[in-house]
């Protein structure tokens, strides 16, 4: 009897231990992250404008080149002259090297603001000219005052000519005026011919 009466006393004893016992819970739910924006279709890059990108700007670029100089109807090369497109297409470069005597140079440009073309020469001699002019029917006309070029103290004007020839060479026919531009005579005549690969 007593017996009996210990296990029921342990059963009830432990009852409620095994009656607080409780599994874990379950997990959470997975978080739902919110799907990601649309892909923006890549644009191209905007096309940059070049400053001297204009027809204007390059109505010269048929003088740019590598040349052999002789006289109109002459066979015998006088001078060498290389002539640079430079500044992304906003100025040419003239280096002209004769085969005896100093030598000169020039910078032409187009000016976008007085809508004309101007050179600035400078040579061997110490002479500085500024022309000044623009194209007409395809061929380009720059005007200039050339102090001391008839003598010394008899000024003049200078007008260049450059035309592209079918043969693609370029002539400069330059003209002489004492009278103001009244009347116009040749003072020099050159023929511009591609200079062969290799030649000096």
């Amino acid at each position: 009897m007593i017996r009996s009466l210990l296990f029921a006393g342990l059963a009830f004893t432990a009852a409620p231990a095994h009656a607080g016992f409780q599994s874990p819970p379950p997990p959470p739910p997975p978080i739902q992250l919110p799907p990601p924006p649309p892909a923006i279709p890549s644009q191209p890059a905007p096309l940059v404008q070049l400053p001297c990108a204009g027809p204007d700007y390059h109505a010269f670029d048929f003088w740019v080149g590598e040349w052999d100089m002789f006289p109109n109807g002459s066979t015998t090369r006088v001078a060498t002259s290389s002539i640079e497109s430079m500044f992304l297409g906003c100025a040419i470069r003239e280096t002209w090297k004769p085969l005896k005597g100093g030598g000169g140079g020039s910078f032409s440009h187009y000016d976008a603001e007085r809508r004309y073309w101007r050179q600035a020469w400078v040579d061997a001699t110490g002479a500085r000219v500024d022309f000044d002019g623009g194209p007409v029917d395809g061929r380009m006309v720059l005007t200039g005052h050339w102090a001391n070029v008839v003598a010394k103290g008899q000024d003049g004007l200078i007008r260049m000519t450059y035309s592209k020839q079918s043969d693609g060479s370029v002539r400069q026919h330059g003209e002489q005026s004492t009278d103001q531009g009244l009347t116009w005579a040749t003072s020099f005549d050159f023929i511009y011919r591609p200079r062969k690969a290799g030649e000096k």
